[in-house]
């Protein structure tokens, strides 16, 4: 399977999901649309992950339009779709949910809670990596996945092909790292009143990297 990244921000890599499709034996082919403008067609897209970027699906910027008009495409081809963070949101927006600014802003680690058995043998509570102060209605015809104690629509999944989150599942050790250094500033005026050197210190939970498996084996089967 010709699986297709699209990345946002040097700082937010694809992490265990490249583990993931070289272990299902998948051919990888990453685009930064933010900075070449370029993204694969339709028709040489077998499954597309759409990562994480300090911008919006509100911006009016033509890469993020035609990133939704790819969306539409495969939601029409039924091909597996799997959004994190800002990818989340830019799969919710092309299906007519509103993308807005949060309540409050949430940047660090802290505990999501599963809202559906849809996907089997998933755990009830999973520390996860946030980063983000927008947040995403539930898109028309999905079901609550994950929620936490400041965002309710903390990820979304569609039928047996789509799957959204808003926060992060994806990063290793080495990722964490990139992302604090790199955009440490983003961390002040987060709820969760973390610093820098407290997310650093927190060692990624190895089933986060079990659950990414499942998930992307889920609409992948």
């Amino acid at each position: 399977m010709r699986v297709n990244i699209l990345q946002h921000t040097p700082n937010e890599g694809p992490g265990s999901i490249i583990d993931w499709a070289e272990s299902r034996h998948h051919e990888v082919y990453t685009y930064h649309p933010y900075q070449f403008g370029y993204l694969p067609t339709a028709d040489e897209t077998e499954m597309l992950i759409i990562l994480g970027g300090p911008m919006s699906p509100n911006d009016d910027l033509p890469w993020i339009k035609q990133e939704r008009q790819l969306i539409k495409t495969l939601l029409a081809q039924d091909k597996p779709i799997f959004g994190a963070c800002f990818g989340a949101q830019q799969i919710a927006k092309t299906l007519g949910a509103t993308i807005k600014k949060a309540a409050v802003k949430e940047v660090g680690w802290a505990p999501v809670h599963l809202e559906t058995t849809a996907i089997p043998d998933l755990p009830t509570e999973l520390l996860a990596l946030h980063w983000h102060e927008e947040m995403f209605e539930l898109p028309q015809g999905s079901q609550l996945l994950f929620s936490s104690k400041y965002h309710q629509n903390q990820g979304f999944v569609i039928g047996h092909r789509v799957l959204g989150l808003q926060f992060h599942f994806e990063p290793k050790a080495n990722n964490v790292r990139e992302m604090v250094v790199n955009d440490f500033p983003y961390i002040k005026g987060s709820i969760l009143k973390q610093s820098a050197d407290d997310i650093l210190r927190q060692a990624v939970p190895q089933e986060n990297k079990e659950v990414m498996f499942k998930l992307l084996d889920y609409i992948t089967e």
